[in-house]
C-alpha cells in the first residue's frame, strides 16, 4: 500500500513503514556477467548508467564481488563476476535477465545504445498505452528495455 504526500512516498508492508523520496528506488536488479569489467563500461557508455562502487576480489582484479550503477532518474543496477563462489549469487548463469528502465529520451539511449553495438530485439515503438521505448540486449545476452511508462499509480 502507498501513500502519496507532496514529493514523498509512504509505503507500509506488513512489517513497517518508511519514506522514501521521489527519484529513491528501493528495487535494484542483479546481474551476473562473465566479464563484468566490461560490463561496467558498456552499461555507462551505452546507456547512460553512472559507477557508483565497484569492489573487485583482493587477490584478482578481474574479479568483481560487488558493483553498483546508479541510473540518473532514480535507482540503478548490482552486478558481479558469475562463477565467483559458491553462493546463489555467485552461481547465477549470466545472460538470463531482463530489466526494464524509465527514461525521459528513448531515441537517444536507442542511439547511444546502438553505436555501442547494443543487438537490437525490438525496435523504437510506440506503445498503445502511450509509451515510447525499445529493447536490446548486452553484449552477454541480457535484455534491457527502456522506455517512458512510469508503471501504474491506479493500484
Amino acid at each position: 500500500m502507498f501513500f502519496r504526500f507532496s514529493k514523498t512516498i509512504w509505503a507500509r508492508t506488513s512489517h513497517s513503514c518508511y519514506m522514501a523520496k521521489d527519484n529513491d528506488s528501493t528495487v535494484w536488479p542483479i546481474l551476473t556477467y562473465r566479464d563484468a569489467r566490461a560490463a561496467i563500461a558498456f552499461l555507462r557508455d551505452a546507456f547512460g548508467f553512472e559507477e557508483n562502487a565497484v569492489y573487485a576480489r583482493d587477490d584478482d582484479s578481474t574479479i568483481i564481488e560487488h558493483a553498483e550503477m546508479s541510473w540518473p532518474l532514480g535507482g540503478g543496477v548490482m552486478l558481479g563476476t558469475a562463477g565467483k563462489d559458491d553462493s546463489p549469487f555467485g552461481q547465477r548463469v549470466p545472460g538470463n535477465d531482463a530489466v526494464y528502465v524509465v527514461c525521459d529520451d528513448p531515441d537517444g539511449i536507442f542511439a547511444h545504445a546502438t553505436a555501442a553495438d547494443a543487438q537490437v530485439a525490438r525496435e523504437l515503438i510506440d506503445e498503445g498505452y502511450g509509451s515510447r521505448g525499445f529493447t536490446v540486449r548486452d553484449p552477454e545476452g541480457n535484455l534491457w528495455s527502456f522506455g517512458t511508462y512510469r508503471g501504474s499509480r491506479d493500484g
